[in-house]
């Protein structure tokens, strides 16, 4: 498929100072995508990728079905139910094919943005993460194991990054968190910020709030089984491979064991 053959609206949605820019020739589609993204729209960056959306009429599509995302002649490809989607690494270019629901452009710049932070060392990771005194904090875990519940007892002083899909970029003196779209049970974006990551802690529910320190291995082993990442290539994973163990190896990792009340919020400065 070839670009548009005529666009009139142009969305640039920055996710980690990473803008991408949606075309598309819907005025519809192009609101809704400035009301979904809110806050992440910003058109004075350089992009860093462009896309090419093409609406098809609404059939019946399923989010649910099985993600392939996979490298052929150098071009990222990635189908699910509700979309199909082609994009060039070289050309920072790349089409997708969806019906007007936001749920699958989602999607798309979820697994874009995956790739193109495993290139620079950073991750996608499920985990909830929060700004508090200009520093930022990680708090992953299994289905279930708090991320929503500590970030709704956050306090007034931290801002709530994601209860979800945390954003991590490698930069030249370490990482930092950034803020997402990526709505989770709280059913709210978060603030687009970023600040200096601190640590990573792992939740587990418990009768006490404490904090346990992790070794490098462990926590890498903890932290790969956290990561989003969707592309069945070698070199990619390999890259993801070796991003979680730098990542472990500089950030300060520990299990974080709480009560589901708002002191624990005393140990997280």
């Amino acid at each position: 498929m070839t670009a548009l053959a005529s666009v009139a609206f142009e969305i640039s949605i920055s996710i980690g100072g990473l803008p991408v820019v949606v075309r598309t020739d819907s005025s519809e589609f192009s609101d809704l995508l400035k009301d979904r993204y809110g806050s992440f729209v910003n058109s004075a960056l350089d992009p860093v990728f462009e896309l090419d959306v093409e609406l098809i009429p609404s059939v019946t599509t399923y989010e649910d079905e099985d993600l392939t995302v996979r490298v052929e002649h150098g071009r990222w490809i990635l189908d699910r139910g509700d979309f199909h989607a082609e994009c060039d690494p070289v050309r920072r270019h790349g089409w997708v094919r969806q019906s007007s629901n936001p749920y699958s452009i989602d999607g798309v710049l979820r697994i874009l943005h995956s790739l193109l932070l495993a290139e620079h060392g950073g991750l996608l990771v499920h985990a909830a993460s929060a700004v508090r005194n200009g520093k930022a904090f990680l708090f992953s875990g299994v289905s279930g194991a708090g991320k929503t519940t500590i970030s709704r007892l956050a306090p007034p002083d931290a801002q709530v990054l994601t209860d979800e899909i945390s954003y991590v970029r490698r930069t030249k003196s370490g990482y930092e968190a950034c803020g997402t779209p990526f709505a989770g049970e709280l059913a709210r974006i978060g603030v687009n910020l970023s600040a200096p990551l601190e640590a990573l802690y792992f939740l587990v529910q418990g009768p006490e709030n404490r904090i346990e320190p992790i070794q490098p291995v462990e926590a890498a082993r903890k932290l790969l089984r956290n990561i989003l990442f969707f592309a069945h290539d070698e070199a990619l994973v390999r890259m993801v491979f070796q991003s979680a163990l730098d990542f472990a190896n500089t950030v300060p990792v520990s299990k974080l064991i709480f009560t589901p009340d708002n002191r624990v919020w005393e140990l997280i400065r």
